[in-house]
């Protein structure tokens, strides 16, 4: 169901799988047939984790439970018995325009200097800053993305398997003209391995870069430079529509925390635009 019907990307079905797996275990085996007093049991054993996990593992058992009864293989949902406990969505971390630019810089820099490896890794960071990608949108890339020269964006599956066109600047077009000639015939953008690099890799390579570019590398990974494509983008103006659509977010109230983020442009906005804050 999860698969078919809720269209989850394989990462989210592996996590469910993890956590259905663990509950499975918790209750002594008796995942499908426990009650609302043997699911209060589970809290305990969940004690010592953040509460971003407990309500992850959760809300995997409750999405289990709901798919049970209204399949008929349960007359009732326990799933009330549950934890919801409150999380609050920590600010993104972020880099400013320079700190990016230093670190493309570099990347242009051991791209002139070494080619090769060094050319894909210039065009990883600027398809990561410059079409804002998930970690996972990125490694996956089919080669015949980008076959269209003239072409200023893709249509990839991200998550939730849903299309979407992402846009792909001139710099991010030239960095990957520049490593297609060197990366080899086969259906991955970014090979690695029996299959595409991988999202360990690709962590790996950005925080190097970072170290390289004299960053602090616990500052700097895909979705940072994900957060600072988002984040630069609505400093300059951009509609926060649009930038959801850009990024991929299925509810707006995911984009907006953006919007805290950038509190200092949106105070510049009232002082300048509302009528009584002018004069």
């Amino acid at each position: 169901m999860m698969a078919a019907e809720a269209g989850a990307s394989r990462n989210t079905l592996l996590a469910y799988r993890s956590d259905l797996k663990a509950a499975r275990e918790g209750l002594g085996g008796a995942l499908a047939t426990a009650d609302s007093e043997a699911l209060k049991a589970l809290p305990l054993q969940w004690q010592g984790l953040s509460s971003a996990t407990v309500a992850r593992r959760a809300a995997a058992l409750r999405r289990f439970y709901a798919f049970l009864s209204e399949e008929g293989f349960r007359d009732d949902d326990p799933s009330s018995a549950l934890p919801r406990p409150q999380q609050r969505r920590p600010l993104p971390k972020i880099l400013s325009p320079d700190e990016v630019e230093r670190l493309l810089r570099r990347a242009e820099e051991l791209a002139e200097e070494h080619g090769g490896r060094a050319l894909r890794n210039l065009a990883l960071i600027e398809l990561l800053y410059g079409s804002g990608l998930r970690a996972s949108e990125l490694c996956s890339l089919p080669r015949a993305a980008m076959a269209r020269r003239k072409q200023p964006f893709l249509i990839l599956r991200g998550k939730g398997d849903k299309e979407r066109l992402v846009p792909v600047s001139e710099r991010a077009r030239q960095a990957v003209d520049g490593w297609l000639p060197h990366c080899p015939e086969q259906r991955w953008l970014f090979p690695g391995g029996k299959s595409h690099l991988s999202r360990v890799r690709l962590f790996q390579i950005v925080k190097a870069l970072a170290a390289d570019a004299g960053l602090a590398p616990d500052r700097v990974s895909p979705h940072v430079l994900r957060h600072a494509f988002a984040t630069h983008l609505l400093s300059g103006g951009a509609d926060l529509r649009a930038l959801q659509a850009l990024l991929g977010h299925s509810d707006i109230a995911t984009t907006q925390i953006y919007t805290h983020v950038d509190s200092a442009r949106l105070v510049e906005l009232v002082n300048q635009r509302h009528p009584l804050a002018r004069g």
